[in-house]
């Protein structure tokens, strides 16, 4: 196993991986409860959803550990899933039946690996400039603070300032409070699995406030009637779904934007995580991103094909990165935890989003260290990475954040006659991205 996983190589332990994949399993587990209502507003039965988001999550997670060996997991991706429940499914969108929805989903994952295999994913990250990439982990840090903030309610919307402060006296606050102040004291100290302590007494100190809900049943029957939703046929056109995406322009339109969406997504995703869990080279280059990208990209398609919307990396992943994980072992760890929890999901549901607060605001300080990588004396360099640190938490995307990152570099090269600076792939995706802001 040493052997198989490097992990002595990787100077880690197989106790540093198992805290490691339970801390980033706990950062994420709010999926298993989330997923499966979102799913079900699209029409997926409940427990079908479930059983699919579990299962789903465990295999991608558990393929990224043997064939990339590094300690990225995978679920099904928020915002995506909303798009499926409320802009193609339901009476207020296009109005497409969950099946239809889902072969979209499959058939973007499709094209994503088809671009893997052909190498212009992996091309498109390498020319992206060194100030932009460490600008993408940053950004990243960020989203994943706010994140932490939002969820544990300290900070929350405003008609007026957009933004403002919580109600710190609140039961919610006050668990979320607790986490931080564990996962700082704790990661000060030095000690061994900081953040998944404090998530797990945070989880404890919120019982008796009300916040973490205790289960009320301990399982679920299995339901694999959602599997192979891409090829099952859909009850509005009796036609099989997949059928209905190709032959549907509004539908590939939506094929598009999701591609962009989960191309650049797990492109910041990934150098996020591998700044911290160290294997990054300090040009800014992801080490042996090949197999990374294509199990991320079979995760898509496979998605749509169990009926778990795109499955893709998560940036909670950073916070098994911080806690020690190195190696896939952690992605064993997680994707076992997903398996066994598609029958007790209502446990992984006393881990509340304020018990995680501590875990996620703790990372994305982290993740802000590369900042002073950056040159900051060159503003055609600097205000690319400016922008992309800014946009990907204040627009709640991490897609929409590199999009402003790609745009503004181009902008400046051209305005300054620096145009054989710009790398052909950085037209071709900041034009993808031109079309993506007015279309999409």
């Amino acid at each position: 196993m040493d052997r198989f996983f490097k992990i002595s190589e990787r100077k880690s332990t197989v106790g540093n991986e198992v805290i490691g994949g339970l801390t980033t399993f706990l950062a994420m587990a709010y999926i298993i409860a989330v997923n499966p209502l979102m799913m079900s507003i699209a029409g997926i039965p409940f427990d079908a959803a479930l059983t699919s988001t579990c299962f789903g999550a465990a295999i991608m997670t558990i393929a990224m550990g043997i064939f990339a060996n590094r300690p990225l997991a995978l679920a099904s991706g928020m915002g995506i899933n909303a798009i499926v429940a409320y802009s193609l499914c339901g009476a207020t969108a296009l109005g497409v039946d969950w099946r239809v929805a889902m072969a979209v989903i499959f058939l973007e994952g499709v094209l994503i690996l088809v671009l893997v295999l052909c190498g212009l994913r992996k091309a498109i990250m390498d020319a992206i400039p060194v100030n932009v990439r460490r600008a993408i982990g940053i950004g990243i840090g960020l989203f994943v603070a706010f994140i932490g903030l939002k969820g544990g309610g300290i900070i929350v919307g405003n008609e007026a300032t957009i933004l403002t402060l919580g109600d710190l006296t609140s039961a919610q606050c006050i668990v979320a409070l607790v986490a931080i102040a564990l996962a700082v004291v704790l990661e000060t100290l030095k000690v061994k699995g900081a953040l998944l302590i404090s998530i797990v007494v945070s989880t404890i100190v919120g019982i008796p406030l009300g916040v973490t809900v205790m289960p009320t049943e301990m399982g679920f029957g299995l339901d694999f009637s959602a599997f192979a939703a891409p090829f099952q046929i859909d009850p509005q056109s009796n036609t099989v779904a997949i059928l209905q995406v190709v032959t549907t322009p509004a539908l590939l339109m939506f094929v598009f934007s999701l591609l962009m969406s989960d191309f650049f997504d797990t492109m910041g995703t990934v150098m996020g995580v591998a700044d911290r869990a160290d294997f990054v080279d300090k040009d800014g280059n992801v080490e042996d991103i090949q197999p990374i990208l294509m199990v991320d990209s079979a995760a898509a398609a496979l998605g749509g094909f169990f009926g778990a919307s795109s499955i893709t990396t998560y940036a909670e992943s950073t916070a098994g990165a911080v806690a020690g994980a190195r190696t896939g072992l952690s992605n064993v760890v997680i994707g076992v935890l997903f398996a066994v929890f598609a029958f007790f999901a209502p446990v992984v549901g006393m881990v509340s989003a304020p018990a995680t607060c501590g875990a996620l605001v703790v990372v994305g300080y982290l993740m802000m260290t590369g900042v002073g990588e950056i040159d900051w004396t060159s503003m055609d360099s600097a205000f690319p990475a400016f922008i992309t640190i800014m946009g990907i938490p204040l627009t709640y995307s991490i897609t929409d954040g590199i999009g402003f990152g790609f745009v503004s570099y181009v902008v400046i090269k051209v305005a300054q006659g620096k145009i054989g600076e710009i790398r052909p792939l950085m037209w071709v995706a900041t034009v993808a991205f031109f079309l993506m802001f007015v279309f999409a």
